[in-house]
C-alpha cells in the first residue's frame, strides 16, 4: 500500500501528457503484479563539450513508464524517445527511454548548482529512481597555473620539474616529454611523476641533459607548457698521479717532477675545472761517482836482508765509491836500498866476521840505553814511578782557591782536592764495538799521579788560550779546532763537576756532579765550529738546523750524562719533520745516533727539543750537530733577518746590508763582529722570518725612496737568493746589499722600506728612517740575558741548586712511592713528564732531572719555583721532606 500510495503520488505529479499515459496504462500480461522496477542502465555523468547536446539514458524492468526529471522538473513527454522489448531470461517487459540535453539548458542555470537528471520508473507495484546524473560544460585552460624552468645540475644530482597544469572540466591528465618524446616511468626506473605531477629525476645522467615539456590534456584540448632546459655538467676530477721522472741531474742536486691530468672525469658542460696544480717538483740527489786517488806513500821500510826495503800507499783518499774509478798504479813500490853495492851470498869468514861485528854494535846500544834509563829514573827519584807525561792536558792552568763556606751555608762538605790528577794518554778516539756504554781496558788512558795534595786548575780567560788549542791541535782528531780561542770555553773538573759556556752563543756543557768519576780530574774543552771548518755531508731535503758543537777530549769516560745546550733553528712539528742527531767518528764520518722521537736503541744519548734550544744529554763526548729532513712543504726553518749599513759615509754611494742568517745566537755573534770590523751600524731590531720548504726562492726588493734625495742602482726590481743556499744551512749568513747614491752629499736622512718574501709565501718588510751619521750600539743586541760571566765554572759556583739540597731531593724521590711522591711526579710539576722512559732508564731519575733543570734554567733559574715544586711533592707524603724557599 505504501508503494502504491508512493506510485500513485508520483503519477499525480508528471505532466498532462506523462499522467495521462500513465492512468490508462494495463500491466503487460503475465508480469507479476508484486515487482517493482528495477533499473537495468542508469544515466550517468556527461560532457558537453562545445556546442554539441549530450544523450542520457535509463532501462527498467518491470515498467510500464519510466520519465526523466531534471533539476527536480519533470522533462517533457515530448523529450523522450521510449523503446519496448522483453527479457528473455524471465519474460518480464523492459523499456528503454533516452533525453536529449543541449548546452543552453545547462547554461541556463549555470552558476547556480549543477545540472542533474534522473529517471523515475512504474510499475503495478510503485516507483523506483535512478542515480542522479550531472551534466558539466567541459574545458582547459590555456595558461599553465606552474610551468618547469631551465636548470643546471651536477651528474647524480637529484632533479624536480615542478608542473600545475591550467584549469579544466574533467581535470586535465599530464604528461612529459623529453626533447619531443614520451617519458614513460615504467620504462625508466631513474624517473617517476609525482601526484602533484612533478616530474623527479632520482640521479641526473648526462643523457638526461635535454628540453623537457609539461604536457596537459582533456577531452577538450590539449595544452603544452614552455620547454625547461636542463643541463647536467660535470666538475672535473683529477688523474693518479704519474710516477716520479728521473732526476735532472745525473750528478748531485737537481729537480723530478710528476703530473696528472684534469680527466677523471673530464669536465663537461660547463663543470668546474679541477683545482690545485697538475704538476709537483721535488728535490733529488743523485750520488756522484767519485773516482779513487792514491794516499801518501808510507815511509820506506827498513832494508831487509835482500837489499831491498819497500814502501805502500793506499786507495783511500777518497777511496772509491758510487761506480767511481779504482786507482791506477801499483800500491807497493821495492826498490834497492844499498845503491848496488850489496852481495846477495855470503861465505867463509868474511861473512862471520861481518855478522860478529854487527852484534857486538847491537849489544853495544842496549847497553848504553840500560845506562841512560838508570840515570834518569834517579834524576827523578821522590816521585811516583807510575807518573806519566801529562803536558797535553794540564800546562798551562792557573790555581783556583775554593774557600770554605760560611758555617750557614747548607753546603757544609768541602770539595775533594786530595784525588789524584789524571792524565790523558794514548789515543783520544778510542774505538767502539756497539753502542755500549766506555768500559775501561787495563792499563786506563787516564793514569794517576803520585799520592798527595794537588791543587785543582783552571783556565786563564786568554793568556793560555793559544797554548791549549796548540796542544790539541798535535792529535788527529782535534787537526779541525778552530786556532782562536773566541769560540772556545775550557776547564779543569773532579767529581764536583762544573760548567762550560761560550759566551753570546747559548752554547753550553753542564757536567753534573759525580759524572767524573771520584779521584780522577780531567780536562774539558767546549769548541764552537764554523761550517767552512768541518764538513757536515748532507744528502736529500736534509738542512743543518744548529750549529756543529765539538766537546772533549772524546774518550774520557763519564758516569752520568753531561747535558750539551746548544741553538737551534726549526719549527718542530712531529708531522713535518725527522730531526736526528748527529756525531763525528773517530775516522771522520758522521753517523746519526739518536732520531728525536724516536724510541733511542741506545742509553748512551738523549735529547730535549725545546722551542728555541735543544738538550743533549751525552755519556761519550765529541762533535754534534742537529739534521733534519723535510716531511712535507708545511715544513719551516726560522730567518733571523737584519740590516747593517755603515756608520759613516764619505761618498755618495751608501751600501744597505741585509742578512739572511739561522736563527740561532751564534751566527748573530759572529755576523754582528764582522760588521764592527766592517764599521757597519746595525739598522732596527732583527726580524724572524718562517722559511718554508717550498722550493721557492727568497727575494728582496726596495721601495718608498725619496726620489729627489735617493737612487737606487739595482738594476732589477728585486734581488734573490737560491732556496738551496738558505735551507741547507751550510752558509748561515748570506746577504743582499743594496747599493744607494745620495744626489746630494748634504743628504743625511735615509727613509724607505725593504721587503723580504719567499715567493708564494708571507713576507716581512723593514721601514727604515734614520741618520747616516749616528750610530748604533752593538752591546744592545750582541748580549743576551744570562750570558755574562766566566765561560768555565768549576764545582758548586757552576750550579743554582746547593749541594745538600740537591742530595736531600735525590735520596727523597728516587725510591718509587704508591702515593706519588716521587721523581715522577716533579717531573710532572716540571712540565718534563714526556721524558720519564730515559729518566727511568739511569740510575738516579732524580738527579736527570735536577741536572735537566740546571741546564735549563742557569744562572737566572728562579729557584723558589723549584723548590715549591719539591715541595708539592712532599705534601703528598707527610713523612717525607720539606725544601722551603728559604733554604734555597
Amino acid at each position: 500500500m505504501g508503494d502504491a500510495g508512493h506510485g500513485r503520488g508520483q503519477a499525480s505529479c508528471l505532466p498532462a501528457g506523462a499522467q495521462q499515459s500513465a492512468t490508462v496504462a494495463n500491466p503487460v500480461s503475465g508480469a507479476s503484479p508484486d515487482l517493482l522496477p528495477r533499473f537495468l542502465l542508469e544515466p550517468e555523468d556527461v560532457y558537453i563539450v562545445k556546442n554539441k547536446p549530450v544523450s542520457l539514458a535509463c532501462r527498467a524492468t518491470p515498467a510500464t513508464q519510466i520519465y526523466f526529471k531534471c533539476n527536480g522538473e519533470w522533462v517533457h513527454q515530448g523529450d523522450h524517445v521510449t523503446q519496448h522489448s522483453t527479457d528473455r531470461s524471465t519474460g518480464l517487459p523492459v523499456m528503454e527511454v533516452r533525453i536529449d540535453i543541449s548546452r543552453q539548458q545547462v547554461e541556463k542555470i549555470f552558476g547556480l548548482e549543477e545540472y542533474w537528471c534522473q529517471c523515475v520508473a512504474w510499475s503495478s507495484s510503485g516507483t523506483t529512481k535512478s542515480q542522479k546524473a550531472f551534466v558539466r560544460i567541459a574545458y582547459l585552460r590555456k595558461n599553465f597555473e606552474q610551468e618547469p624552468t631551465a636548470r643546471e645540475v651536477s651528474i647524480e644530482q637529484g632533479i624536480v620539474l615542478p608542473c600545475r597544469p591550467p584549469e579544466g572540466i574533467p581535470p586535465a591528465e599530464v604528461e612529459w616529454l623529453r626533447n619531443e618524446e614520451l617519458v614513460d616511468p615504467a620504462l625508466d626506473a631513474n624517473v617517476y611523476v609525482t601526484p602533484e605531477h612533478s616530474l623527479v629525476v632520482r640521479q641526473a645522467r648526462l643523457a638526461d641533459t635535454a628540453n623537457y615539456t609539461c604536457v596537459a590534456k582533456n577531452i577538450v584540448a590539449r595544452r603544452r607548457s614552455a620547454s625547461a632546459a636542463i643541463t647536467v655538467y660535470v666538475n672535473g676530477g683529477w688523474s693518479t698521479w704519474t710516477q716520479w721522472s728521473a732526476c735532472s741531474t745525473s750528478c748531485g742536486r737537481g729537480w723530478q717532477k710528476r703530473s696528472r691530468t684534469c680527466t677523471n672525469p673530464a669536465p663537461l658542460n660547463g663543470g668546474a675545472f679541477c683545482e690545485g696544480q697538475n704538476v709537483q717538483k721535488s728535490a733529488c740527489t743523485t750520488l756522484c761517482p767519485v773516482d779513487g786517488a792514491w794516499s801518501e806513500w808510507s815511509k820506506w821500510s827498513v832494508c831487509s836482508a835482500e837489499c831491498t826495503h819497500w814502501r805502500s800507499r793506499e786507495c783511500s783518499e777518497p777511496a772509491p765509491r758510487n761506480g767511481g774509478h779504482e786507482c791506477h798504479g801499483p800500491e807497493l813500490d821495492t826498490r834497492n836500498c844499498t845503491s848496488e853495492l850489496c852481495s846477495h851470498t855470503a861465505s867463509g869468514a868474511e861473512d862471520v866476521a861481518l855478522y860478529v861485528g854487527l852484534i857486538a854494535v847491537a849489544v853495544c846500544l842496549v847497553l848504553l840505553l840500560l845506562v841512560g834509563v838508570l840515570v834518569y829514573c834517579r834524576k827523578k827519584e821522590g816521585l811516583d814511578a807510575d807518573v806519566a807525561d801529562s803536558s797535553i792536558l794540564t800546562a798551562g792552568f792557573q790555581p783556583v782557591s775554593i774557600k770554605p763556606s760560611k758555617a750557614d751555608n747548607l753546603l757544609t762538605i768541602q770539595p775533594d782536592l786530595s784525588s789524584t790528577t789524571m792524565t790523558y794518554q794514548g789515543s783520544l778516539c778510542p774505538r767502539q764495538d756497539g753502542p755500549a756504554k766506555l768500559q775501561l781496558p787495563n792499563g786506563h788512558l787516564l793514569s794517576p799521579l803520585g799520592a798527595g795534595r794537588h791543587t785543582l786548575h783552571h783556565s786563564s780567560p786568554a793568556a793560555e788560550g793559544a797554548d791549549f788549542v796548540a796542544r790539541l791541535s798535535t792529535q788527529s782528531y782535534f787537526r779541525s779546532l778552530p786556532r782562536g780561542t773566541t769560540n772556545m770555553a775550557y776547564g779543569t773538573f773532579n767529581f764536583l763537576g762544573g760548567r762550560l759556556m761560550i759566551p753570546n752563543t747559548g752554547i753550553s756543557l753542564l757536567i753534573p756532579p759525580d759524572a767524573i768519576p771520584r779521584g780522577k780530574i780531567y780536562e774539558v774543552y767546549l769548541t764552537l765550529h764554523k761550517q767552512e771548518e768541518v764538513r757536515l755531508p748532507l744528502t736529500g731535503c736534509q738542512t743543518l738546523l744548529s750549529p756543529i758543537v765539538s766537546c772533549g777530549p772524546p774518550g774520557v769516560l763519564l758516569t752520568r750524562p753531561a747535558i750539551l745546550a746548544m741553538g737551534h733553528c726549526v719549527e718542530a712539528s712531529a708531522e713535518n719533520w725527522s730531526i736526528r742527531l748527529k756525531k763525528q767518528s773517530c775516522e771522520g764520518t758522521w753517523e746519526d745516533v739518536l732520531q728525536l722521537g724516536v724510541e733511542p736503541c741506545s742509553e748512551l744519548y738523549y735529547c730535549q727539543l725545546e722551542a728555541q734550544a735543544c738538550y743533549i744529554f751525552t755519556e761519550q763526548l765529541g762533535r754534534f750537530a742537529l739534521v733534519g729532513e723535510s716531511l712535507s712543504m708545511a715544513a719551516s726553518k726560522r730567518l733571523k733577518l737584519v740590516l747593517f749599513a755603515p756608520a759613516a759615509c764619505p761618498s755618495l754611494e751608501y751600501n744597505i746590508r741585509v742578512y739572511c742568517l739561522s736563527d740561532t745566537q751564534d751566527v748573530l755573534k759572529e755576523v754582528i763582529q764582522l760588521e764592527k770590523q766592517m764599521g757597519g751600524q746595525l739598522i732596527g731590531a732583527p726580524r724572524v722570518l718562517h722559511f718554508k720548504d717550498s722550493y721557492h726562492n727568497l727575494r728582496l726588493s726596495i721601495h718608498d725612496m725619496p726620489s729627489s734625495l735617493w737612487k737606487s742602482k739595482l738594476l732589477a726590481s728585486y734581488q734573490e737568493i737560491p732556496f738551496y743556499h738558505i735551507w741547507s744551512g751550510l752558509q748561515p749568513y748570506l746577504h743582499c746589499t743594496f747599493t744607494l747614491e745620495r744626489l746630494s752629499p748634504s743628504t743625511c736622512e735615509l727613509a724607505c722600506k725593504i721587503w723580504i718574501w719567499q715567493v708564494e709565501g708571507d713576507g716581512q718588510s723593514f721601514t727604515i728612517n734614520f741618520n747616516i751619521a749616528k750610530d748604533t750600539r752593538f752591546s744592545d743586541w750582541l748580549v743576551p740575558d744570562g750570558e755574562v760571566g766566566s765561560p768555565a765554572l768549576v764545582g758548586p759556583s757552576a750550579f743554582k741548586i746547593p749541594f745538600l739540597i740537591r742530595q736531600k731531593i735525590i735520596s727523597s724521590l728516587d725510591t718509587p712511592c704508591a702515593r706519588g711522591a716521587d721523581w715522577r711526579t716533579l717531573a710532572q710539576k716540571l712540565n718534563l713528564d714526556s721524558h720519564l722512559g730515559f729518566f727511568a732508564s739511569k740510575p738516579s731519575p732524580t738527579a736527570m732531572i735536577l741536572n735537566l733543570w740546571e741546564a735549563r734554567h742557569f744562572p737566572n733559574g728562579n729557584l723558589s719555583q723549584l723548590a715549591a715544586a719539591v715541595a708539592e711533592v712532599g705534601k703528598q707524603d707527610g713523612g717525607l721532606f720539606s725544601v722551603s724557599e728559604a733554604e734555597c
